[in-house]
């Protein structure tokens, strides 16, 4: 552990405050956290958890600053797709994975109110009655009544924390529960969007093939015509006939491949198979991303970060866990008392000397557990440190996932322009061997070395259109879009 007093500078102080003031954005959280500092700072003696974090991106050149109040939690309607849109907000509605989330808020709600219960008093209240009847031969019967009633209350004084340590670490996963909500959110919403480019990149490819067939066919004819007239030997013909039935071939594969990406859009949305076919048919090709994106500074977008802040409150939690674990080891003071009330009949029951009452005080302090104080403490202690290392590898993979996703968006934009100009010539290529070979002036191959080359190219060209989108999908993932505070 490192101990407040041995950081050295107040700078240093500051800037790790700074940093821990990341985990959590709500004030209450800040207090919690300069409350554990107080006896102990989180784990590590590592000099490099005090640097500071990037002032800007690398790869930001061409994306313009956004304000801290900028808000993504809606980044896919940016795409304008009404289908996209329309499918994100139901799943966000009808996915068991969001339900299975917001469960396990209340399950974290609920027990936190159970570690609120422990430190006031319990009471008890206990109410019994007893009627005998004697008789003996001979003589008449006699009857008594008795009755009992009492209240019984115990608390344990939190003298030294330990309660106080328990119910921070409860407010702790009560908010790791709601920034786990916040993170599948944005995880569905990115998964789903990419489904979705997918599907209508497949889609457009499917266009593309028909097309390609389509002039196949004419070339496959102009080609069987040529040879029946003696024009060209019977090679050209079966050469044609073969490149048609090839790119045939390729079209079940991929409308195999489209249904079962529908199926899995379906899934997503938590409906059954089929259940969206009908909406998902009613394509407008594979979304384009908005050149208006502006991004937040590295800091801004670590806070906004869904899994930072979740890291941030687990390590909250482990720390303060750590403290009731050090709790352990000082004495406790437990009061009883109870009030009680005793009589023969029900006219006694206001009697004062019917009434007793007492209090109790007690003391106890651990002498010997054979070791288990000490080693939970070192347990708890390891388990504080793994929420440290996790919460730092969360905030450098919000940095890398960044960076990673803007410098995808910008060397794709450059490879899209390239492969357009590519593309644009190779359908003239394609389309000036065609006339020649209708004249006589080439053979076949050339006319078939071109159409590969022109399917090639829009194929390449479709493809990084559709991985244009992704990056942009994963860049406002990447910046912790996807989730609202105030949901």
């Amino acid at each position: 552990m490192i101990h407040w007093e041995d950081v050295p500078t107040v700078e240093q102080k500051s800037t790790l405050i700074f940093k821990l003031h990341l985990l959590a954005i709500a004030s209450p959280m800040v207090f919690s956290i300069a409350w554990l500092m107080s006896s102990c700072a989180p784990s590590g003696n590592d000099p490099r958890l005090l640097e500071p974090l990037p002032a800007d991106w690398k790869q930001a050149a061409a994306f313009p600053r956004v304000s801290p109040q900028s808000d993504l939690s809606r980044w896919w309607k940016k795409f304008d797709d009404p289908v996209l849109t329309e499918l994100i907000q139901r799943a966000l509605a009808k996915n068991p994975d969001i339900a299975s989330a917001s469960a396990r808020i209340r399950e974290a709600r609920a027990r936190r109110a159970v570690t609120n219960a422990g430190l006031f008093p319990v009471i008890d209240a206990d109410l019994a009655g007893a009627r005998r009847y004697n008789r003996m031969a001979g003589e008449a019967g006699e009857s008594n009544s008795n009755a009992t009633a009492g209240l019984d209350a115990s608390w344990e004084v939190d003298w030294f924390g330990k309660q106080r340590s328990e119910l921070l670490a409860s407010d702790a996963d009560l908010e790791s529960a709601r920034e786990n909500s916040h993170s599948v959110q944005a995880a569905l919403a990115a998964e789903i969007a990419t489904a979705y480019t997918l599907l209508r990149a497949d889609e457009e490819r499917l266009t593309i093939l028909r097309k390609t067939i389509s002039t196949r066919q004419e070339t496959q004819q102009l080609a069987a015509w040529r040879t029946e007239a003696g024009e060209a030997d019977a090679l050209d013909a079966k050469q044609a006939l073969s490149s048609l039935e090839q790119a045939k071939a390729s079209i079940p594969s991929l409308q195999q491949q489209i249904q079962q990406s529908r199926n899995f859009l379906n899934r997503l949305v938590g409906e059954f198979p089929g259940s969206l076919d009908g909406r998902i048919s009613s394509s407008r090709g594979i979304p384009r991303p908005s050149r208006s994106l502006a991004v937040a500074l590295p800091a801004e977008t670590v806070r906004q970060r869904p899994d930072v802040r979740l890291a941030g409150h687990q390590l909250i939690a482990a720390a303060a866990r750590s403290q009731s674990a050090r709790a352990e080891q000082y004495p406790s003071l437990r009061l009883s008392g109870s009030l009680g009330i005793q009589s023969l009949g029900p006219q006694k029951w206001f009697d004062p000397q019917s009434t007793a009452a007492n209090l109790l005080g007690g003391i106890s302090s651990p002498i010997f557990d054979a070791g288990r104080i000490r080693s939970n403490i070192k347990a708890r202690d390891a388990i504080e440190e793994q929420a440290w290392q996790n919460y730092r590898s969360k905030v450098l993979l919000a940095l890398s996932e960044t960076e990673d996703a803007l410098i995808a968006c910008q060397r794709t934009e450059q490879r899209i322009g390239r492969l357009k100009i590519a593309t644009e010539a190779a359908r003239d290529a394609e389309r000036i061997a065609r006339q020649r070979y209708e004249t006589g002036l080439v053979d076949y191959l050339s006319v078939l070395e071109t159409q590969r080359n022109l399917l090639a190219l829009e194929d390449n060209f479709l493809s990084a259109q559709a991985a244009l989108t992704q990056a942009y999908i994963q860049l406002y993932k990447a910046l912790g879009g996807g989730w609202s505070r105030s949901s």
